[in-house]
């Protein structure tokens, strides 16, 4: 009964299992380390996304606008000269004139909304394609 006197005597752990328990304790503190690194760094990745999106919104909308008042000034010019003309044929000529104008214009507009909307989605993407790449870096 001596034994039981003293529960801490009547126990031991072996050397292997402590250094095992500790080896795991490490691993886990390490691992944990990681993760919360990666978890910060995708968390600063999804802020630069939501960042670069609402810059190429603000770009894309500005570039809406800009089209839209430059076309409506064109319609109103348009107008303006339709009113002034003198014949059937002057008015045919100005229709002519401005349609192929516009057609011209808008192609030009699509072909710059387009570029934009490819570097907005470069811009955008950026920060997870860093992201991902700093998290799947192998280790060394």
């Amino acid at each position: 009964m001596t034994a039981m006197a003293n529960p801490t005597e009547a126990f031991e752990v072996p050397e292997e299992v402590r250094a095992f328990a500790e080896k795991g304790v490490l691993q886990a503190r390490d691992n944990y380390a990681k993760f919360k690194e990666a978890a910060q760094d995708g968390n600063g990745a999804v802020e630069a996304v939501f960042n670069a999106a609402t810059k190429g919104a603000h770009a894309y909308s500005a570039k809406l606008l800009d089209f839209g008042q430059a076309n409506t000034n064109a319609s109103f010019d348009f107008l303006q000269a339709l009113v002034g003309a003198k014949s059937l044929s002057d008015a045919t000529e100005l229709w002519s004139t401005h349609t192929r104008n516009q057609f011209g214009t808008f192609a030009v507009q699509a072909k710059e909304l387009t570029e934009l909307t490819q570097k907005i989605a470069a811009e955008t993407a950026e920060p997870i394609r860093t992201g991902a790449s700093k998290l799947f870096q192998p280790t060394v």
